[in-house]
């Protein structure tokens, strides 16, 4: 009887340690990914940060931002200046219309 007991009991380790082992492959293959992720995403980043220098002289974050606000602000500049335009023009349309229709009434 007492053979049986260290029988399960070797058993039962021996199931443990194969469950250990998978969970150690498994981590050890996540592992290999996440290292090859980052190599990726650095390589990745280099290339960017190199774009960013290229266009913009400068890869700094906050200086990338500060320069898309004043792109931002700029645009809504020459967008308002072009709808005071479009304005403009309908205005001076609508003039032209009305004095041709009353000109053409008479």
């Amino acid at each position: 009887m007492m053979m049986n007991n260290g029988g399960n009991r070797d058993a039962a380790l021996e199931q443990e340690l194969q469950g250990l082992r998978r969970q150690y492959e498994a981590l050890r293959d996540r592992k290999v990914r996440v290292e090859q992720d980052i190599v990726n995403l650095t390589a990745q980043l280099d290339e960017l940060k190199a774009r960013a220098e290229a266009e913009y002289q400068t890869s700094d974050p906050d200086e990338l931002h500060s320069l898309l606000e004043e792109k931002r602000k700029e645009n809504e500049r020459v967008v308002e200046e072009y709808r005071r335009h479009i304005n403009e023009l309908q205005q001076g349309l609508q003039a032209v219309e009305q004095a041709f229709r009353e000109n053409g009434s008479r």
